[in-house]
Parts: C-alpha cells; structure tokens; sequence
C-alpha cells in the first residue's frame, strides 16, 4: 500500500498500470462503459432519443479510455508531466460527459416507463445504473489524477 502513494509523482508502465492508484481504475472503466453500451444497443434508439447522446460518449470515452490504457501500457508517456495533465483534463471531461449522458438516460427512462415489467425497460435501468457508476469511476479517476498531477 505504501508503494501506491509514494509512487504519486511518476506516471507506471507496463503491467505497473494495474497495481498504481488511479491507473487501476482504468479496467473498471471499460468494464462498466462497455456495458453501457451494450445494454443502450440492446434498446430502440429513437433518433431524437437522448439515447443516441448516450451511445455517443460510452463509445468515445471506451475507445478514448482503451487508448489511454494502451499509452501508458506501453510507457509512450516517458514520465512526463503534461501526459500527467493531459490525464486529468480527459478524465474531467469523461466524467462530465459521462455525467450528462447518466442524467439524460435517467430522464429517458422515466419518461417510457409504461409498463416497468417489460424486458426494455429492465435493459434501460440496468444501463441508468451502470452509466452512474462508470461516472463514479471516472470522478474518482479525475480526482486521484488531478493529486498525481500537483505532485510531479
């Protein structure tokens, strides 16, 4: 444990991602805005459906968060502090964009809860769910990143 807060002030590499603090919460990202996404695909998408928004930033933020991933995996980063920066400007913006896209989904979902028994409308509180914890994450992330950042 003492290794994760001592280790502030560098950017990890390699397989370092998965045991430093605020990198580790890059697979949960995934996980949880993969399954935004695949839970919004399952529904009908009406095209002036803020469903569209939805879909729009969980695949943004999956593929923009894989590539992050990737970069500091294999350590195109060199340590440098406005790869730092440029970490916690991203992660802001997902989680605001994340944030938009939860309330949004929210919305949406109350407003077609017709019949709460239906397969969709179960698919659509699953997804409200998840897009809120995927904004958790990506919150926490912001934070932890913007505390790295100071530090370099």
């Amino acid at each position: 444990m003492a290794s994760n807060t001592v280790t502030m002030g560098h950017l990890p590499s390699g397989m370092g991602i998965c045991t430093t603090i605020p990198d580790i919460l890059y697979v949960p990202e995934l996980i949880f805005g993969g399954l935004v996404w695949i839970l919004v695909a399952c529904t009908y998408i009406v095209p002036y459906n803020p469903q569209a928004w939805v879909m729009c930033v969980s695949i943004f933020c999956f593929l923009m968060t894989f590539v992050w991933l990737v970069v500091f995996a294999c350590g195109s980063h060199h340590n440098s502090s406005g790869w730092a920066a440029a970490d916690f400007i991203y992660h802001g913006i997902a989680a605001m964009l994340y944030l938009s896209a939860s309330v949004l989904l929210a919305i949406v979902t109350l407003a077609f809860k017709s019949n709460p028994a239906t397969y969709v409308y179960k698919l659509d509180i699953s997804a409200v769910v998840f897009s809120f914890v995927a904004t958790l994450l990506y919150v926490i992330h912001t934070i932890l990143s913007a505390i790295r950042w100071k530090s370099f």
